[in-house]
């Protein structure tokens, strides 16, 4: 890797390091108070520390040490000979025989290439390098889709546990006042014996509600490095509707300029057409120089010393690397096909995220609009009549579900909602929308 590589690789790394440390402190806790993590925290631990992510990154290093080895000039060849030599021992000596008998023979050689085939390796694997790079930020935009995911799955099952444990609560109430009822006479004990069956249901979503929160914190945990937070962190952040508004060609232009593995496939296309030129290159033939001193015995004590120049070049008769160009050729031609596959898939990607986005507005507007405060409303006065024996136990017990059923079931819409928008953001490849 040149100095140059070096100095950027440096640069980088010392930025990535800087980014990780402002988030550390912010998240320790005061007195012992759990550690919080908010949603752009989550994305700056686990673009950092995701072990996954962090193998994948290796990939660009190993590319850069394949242009090193691209640029690499063939060795010169050194040779030597003496000879002739005895298999037995002379009659005159050894060492006489090796002085008037036989010659030394000392040669240098390089090969020349030509065709421009150094040129073309360094080109090829730089290009290499950049698709390598595109697919790594394309990993990135994955990881943070789902780390965005899994916060606001998170955020859902906080907020589903903070409803259980608001429901469990209230309908503890009601339940205490029915075996008030029950032991004054004014509630059967049919009646009191089916809202104490009621409260399993309660206690069912209180339990799971703690369960699913658990999970998906333990989820969003291996996200974000293991070792990175504490066992016991929470999330941090609201859990609230967002208003979202953009058109779809602007979309889809965004992701034109910005979707990582469409730009992994434009450079896809430029990488085999230089393994094309370097397959024409290869198949050009290397020119071998080289240079040799000769000493050689004259008889008596004399010896003769003497020089030799000489170069070689296969003749192309038969190879002429026509497999690999052919071959390549092809390759061209199947990158750029799978390079418009990616562009189509991306305008799908970008148009169903459209679709999902408006339709999980629309159902979140619906809540809004007056059913959450009709749920709430309904239960309120079926709990005061209750109470104050103007209303049926039924009467009750269906406004208890129907409040549940529609909390719930807005809580649902609304992290379907923003699941949506992140599935804009991933499509388009940033998180900067219009």
């Amino acid at each position: 890797m040149n100095t140059q590589s070096k100095m950027v690789g440096s640069l980088c790394l010392a930025v990535g390091l800087c980014e990780v440390l402002s988030v550390v402190p912010a998240l320790g806790g005061e007195d012992g108070a759990p550690v919080r993590v908010t949603l752009d925290d989550a994305i700056k631990l686990a673009l950092a520390h995701n072990k996954s992510l962090l193998a994948n990154r290796t990939t660009i290093e190993q590319s850069q040490h394949q242009e090193t080895t691209a640029s690499l000039r063939p060795n010169p060849g050194l040779s030597a000979s003496w000879s002739p030599l005895p298999l037995f021992k002379p009659d005159e000596g050894v060492g006489s025989y090796l002085k008037d008998s036989s010659g030394l023979d000392v040669g240098l050689s390089y090969t020349i290439e030509r065709g421009g085939k150094r040129y073309e390796r360094i080109r090829a694997a730089k290009n290499t390098t950049s698709v390598t790079r595109s697919q790594v930020s394309d990993n990135e935009r994955t990881l943070i889709f789902q780390v965005t995911s899994g916060f606001i799955n998170v955020q859902l099952a906080e907020s589903t546990l903070d409803l259980a444990r608001e429901n469990l609560k209230s309908f503890q109430n009601a339940v205490e006042i029915g075996e008030s009822k029950f032991k004054s006479g004014g509630m059967s004990e049919n009646d009191y014996l089916k809202i104490k069956l009621e409260m399993l249901q309660f206690e069912t979503d209180y339990e799971q509600a703690q369960l699913d929160r658990a999970q998906n914190l333990s989820d969003l945990r291996q996200l974000l490095g293991y070792e990175t937070v504490p066992a016991d962190y929470e999330v941090a952040g609201d859990f609230d509707y967002l208003p979202v508004s953009a058109p779809l060609d602007k979309l889809q232009k965004l992701a034109e300029e910005n979707r990582p593995d469409l730009r992994a496939a434009i450079q896809s296309v430029t990488a085999a057409k230089s393994q094309l030129s370097l397959a024409e290159s290869n198949g050009v033939q290397d020119l071998t120089v080289s240079a040799d001193y000769v000493r050689s015995p004259l008889g008596g004590d004399k010896t003769a010393n003497t020089a030799a120049i000489g170069l070689s070049i296969p003749l192309a008769v038969f190879n002429r690397n026509q497999g690999e160009i052919a071959r390549t050729r092809v390759a061209v031609t199947q990158a750029e096909l799978q390079k418009a596959s990616v562009f189509g898939q991306v305008m799908t990607d970008v148009r169903d995220a459209y679709e999902g986005l408006r339709r999980n507005d629309r159902i979140a507007q619906h809540y809004r609009s007056g059913y959450l405060d009709i749920s709430q409303k309904s239960r309120d006065i079926s709990e005061y009549a209750y109470k104050r024996g103007a209303s049926s136990l039924f009467d009750f017990l269906d406004a208890e579900r129907s409040y549940r059923a529609t909390q719930i079931g807005y809580r649902q819409a609304l992290a379907a909602y923003l699941l949506a928008v992140e599935q804009v953001r991933q499509a388009v490849g940033t998180r900067s929308l219009p």
